[in-house]
Order: structure tokens, then C-alpha cells, then sequence
């Protein structure tokens, strides 16, 4: 039976058995992949820690006929150590492993530039890198872009006319001028649109700096525009929002 190793990040687990479980991997080489853990739910097991959602291991497996097996799991970082001391951090990587899972929706295809974002955006959390509301939101928009969904920001996305516009659209792709603007468009602030456009760029040293009603501004667009695209919400968000807000009022 085939055997292959790849490094992978977990994204979530479920029971099986009395002693297994199904782990969803997004893989570097073979993209998302359900494969069986045996075991590891005993007390004894050796590896049962390791494959954990967070965790970024190297894993062997061999192929099965509808799930793979793991057969070896060595740890390359186990970023829930450092996550889970704070919950609003968990919470965002929560969203971060849900949407990672969503804009991968056929299992084996390779999706190199989503693992490297995936776990890019784990890092920066882990190691508090910058603030984590705008790592979900930098990740967010960056996959949108990966799936070929990234929202227009500087031109108009209808008839291309250069900006910044005044008006945002979710039905239209992002940015549209006072000509193509259907009714329904949103009137963000500008510096909400350029902190947008910053985060889709990578531009950190102007993100960093942005406003807190710009940011928070910045990430109801992002969740209405993933929302849109994905024809339904990440489960995750609503509680991401609820520790934000909670954290902002104390």
C-alpha cells in the first residue's frame, strides 16, 4: 500500500471509535485530506498530543480507499501552546482553520499559496507578529484573493475607472464609482478602504497605525464580502466579534 509524508497543519478532529479519530489536514503537497489517527485517544498514546488543531507536524500515511492512515507524526510547532492562553486568540484561529477549509473544498488538489498563507497567518498570531484582529482580516482578504474573489479597492470594479471610490458594493466586487453603484452600496469611510488595501498588500507599517473605528469598520466589510462569496458565514466570526467587543468595552 502506497505511503507518502507530507507537513501539514491540522484544521479539526473527530471521534471514531473508542480510541481514534478522523483528522482534517491542510497538507503542503496534497492540499486537505481526512485521514484516521488509530489510538489516539488512549491514555498511552505517543502521539495523540500532536495532532491537535494549531498543530504543525510531518506526518506519514499510507492511502486508503476512502480515508487515509496516519502511521507517524513528528512536530514541527504546536502553535495551540501559545494560542490558547488567550481566547480571543483562539477564537480567531478558529476562523482562521474554518476558512482555510472552506476555500479548499476538493480534497488532494495542491494549494501551496493557502498552506503558506495558512500557516503564515498562524505564526504571526502565535508570536504576536501584530494585532490579531487585523491577522484574521489580513488572512481573510488574502484568501479571498487566492480563490480569485479579491474585493476591487483602488478601481472601480465594474467599469475600472480609477479611484478610490466612494462606494462599496458586495453584488459588485468591491469599489464603485457614483456611475456603476447599485442601490444597495455601502459608504465606508476612505480610510477603511486604503486599510484594506494595505492589508491585501502587506503593508503593515500603515495598517498598524490605523484607527480603531477604521479597523473594525474594515472587518464588518470583510466578513458581509466573505459572507457573500462563500454564500455563507464562518460559524467562528460571530464569537470572534463578541471577544473584541467585549475586550474593547473593558
Amino acid at each position: 500500500m502506497a505511503t507518502y509524508r507530507d507537513q501539514a497543519i491540522v484544521l479539526r478532529t473527530q471521534k471514531l471509535g473508542e480510541a481514534d479519530r478522523i483528522i482534517t489536514l491542510f497538507t503542503r503537497e496534497h492540499g486537505l485530506i481526512k485521514a484516521v489517527a488509530k489510538g489516539v485517544r488512549r491514555t498511552k498514546s505517543r502521539w495523540g498530543a500532536r495532532l491537535e488543531p494549531t498543530s504543525h507536524v510531518d506526518l506519514q500515511l499510507y492511502t486508503g480507499k476512502s480515508l487515509d492512515t496516519v502511521t507517524q507524526a513528528v512536530s514541527i510547532e504546536h502553535f495551540g501552546d501559545r494560542l490558547s492562553e488567550d481566547y480571543q486568540k483562539w477564537t480567531i484561529a478558529s476562523a482562521i482553520l474554518e476558512a482555510a477549509e472552506r476555500f479548499t473544498t476538493h480534497e488532494h488538489e495542491p494549494a501551496l499559496q493557502q498552506y503558506l498563507l495558512l500557516v503564515g497567518a498562524l505564526k504571526a498570531l502565535a508570536y504576536e507578529t501584530y494585532d490579531s484582529s487585523l491577522i484574521l482580516d489580513a488572512f481573510l482578504l488574502r484568501s479571498l484573493a487566492v480563490a480569485g474573489y479579491a474585493p476591487a479597492l483602488l478601481n472601480c470594479s465594474v467599469c475600472d475607472l480609477p479611484g478610490p471610490h466612494r462606494y462599496f458594493s458586495l453584488v459588485g466586487g468591491g469599489s464603485v464609482c457614483d456611475t456603476c453603484r447599485p442601490s444597495a452600496a455601502a459608504t465606508p469611510a476612505p480610510e477603511t478602504l486604503a486599510l484594506m488595501q494595505q492589508l491585501l498588500s502587506s503593508d503593515w507599517d500603515l495598517a498598524v497605525d490605523s484607527q480603531l473605528r477604521h479597523q473594525r469598520e474594515a472587518s464588518g466589510l470583510i466578513a458581509a464580502y466573505l459572507q457573500w462569496h462563500l454564500e455563507r458565514g464562518l460559524r467562528s466570526l460571530p464569537l470572534v466579534e463578541r471577544t473584541i467587543a467585549e475586550r474593547i468595552a473593558t
